[in-house]
C-alpha cells in the first residue's frame, strides 16, 4: 500500500500519535462491497495513520439511511428514519475527519453534499467550553475522478469544514484524476494512480499535517475558549422565523 519513502517516514517518526482517532467518510455512490476508487486513495492515508498508532474508522454514508436536511434528527421533521444521529457519534469521537469524494459533473458527489449538510445540522451543539461542537478537530479531503476539478471540489469541502469549526492544516487535500473524459480510474490496472508521485506526495503531506495538528490541539486542550464561545454570545434566530442557520 505504501511506497518506500512513505514507509521510511513512518519508521523514522519521533512523534507519538497514539490515542488520536480518525474517521474517513467515503462519499462514493457505490454501496459496499463494490470497489471504490476513492477508497483506494483513502487507504493510503489510512495506512500512514495506522502505522503511527492512530485509531482509524472508515465508512460509506451510502450504506446507511441518511435523511436529507439540516436538522440533527430528521425523523422529527417528517422522515421515517434517519441513521445520521448515530453516525454523528463517530464524528464526535474523531480528532481527524477526512472526507473523500469522487467527481461527478465537475463537482463533489451528491452523497458528499448530504454529509456536509448533516455535519452542518450538528454544528450548533456546544462542547464543554461553550464552543461549537467541531472546535479542536482537524479536517482534510481526498478527491478522485476521470475529469478535472480536484481543487474546485477540495476548496468547497475545506471551506465547509472550517466554517463548521474544523481547523484545516497546510495542504489538507489530495486527489487523482485521469485524462479528461472516459478512462481508467484510480484503482484500475495501468491507471498510474497508485504510483503517481504528485498524488502520493500530496496524500502523504496531508496525512502527516493532519496528525501533527491534531496532536498539537489535543495536547493544548483544543482552541482557547476566549472570544469564540457561542454560549456567551446571544446570536440565535429571531423570534417567529424558522431558520436552521446556526452560525
Amino acid at each position: 500500500m505504501l511506497n518506500e519513502l512513505q514507509e521510511q517516514m513512518c519508521e523514522q517518526s519521533r512523534w507519538d500519535f497514539s490515542g488520536l482517532k480518525a474517521l474517513f467518510v467515503n462519499c462514493t455512490l457505490k454501496p459496499s462491497p463494490q470497489q471504490s476508487h476513492t477508497e483506494g486513495l483513502l487507504r493510503v492515508s489510512k495506512a500512514i495513520l495506522e502505522k503511527n498508532d492512530v485509531t482509524v474508522q472508515m465508512l460509506r454514508p451510502v450504506d446507511y439511511d441518511i435523511a436529507a436536511g439540516v436538522y440533527p434528527d430528521m425523523t422529527e421533521h417528517g422522515w421515517d428514519s434517519d441513521d445520521w444521529p448515530a453516525l454523528f457519534e463517530k464524528v464526535r469521537e474523531a480528532n481527524i475527519l477526512v472526507i473523500g469524494t469522487p467527481i461527478w459533473l465537475g463537482d463533489r458527489s451528491s452523497v458528499c453534499s448530504k454529509v456536509i449538510e448533516r455535519l452542518y445540522a450538528m454544528s450548533a451543539q456546544l462542547n464543554d467550553d461553550g464552543q461549537y461542537a467541531y472546535y479542536g478537530r482537524v479536517g482534510g479531503c481526498v478527491v478522485t475522478g476521470n475529469e478535472d476539478g480536484i481543487k474546485h471540489v477540495a476548496r468547497d469541502i475545506l471551506y465547509s469544514l472550517q466554517h463548521l469549526g474544523y481547523l484545516i492544516p497546510p495542504q489538507a487535500d489530495a486527489g487523482w484524476v485521469g485524462e479528461a473524459g472516459p478512462g481508467p480510474s484510480y484503482c484500475d490496472e495501468d491507471s498510474g494512480g497508485p504510483h503517481n508521485e504528485f498524488t502520493q506526495r500530496n496524500t502523504t503531506f496531508m496525512t502527516w499535517n493532519l496528525m501533527h495538528l491534531a496532536r498539537i490541539l489535543d495536547e493544548a486542550g483544543g482552541i482557547p475558549a476566549h472570544g469564540n464561545q457561542r454560549s456567551v454570545w446571544d446570536a440565535g434566530c429571531h423570534a417567529g422565523h424558522e431558520n436552521p442557520e446556526h452560525r
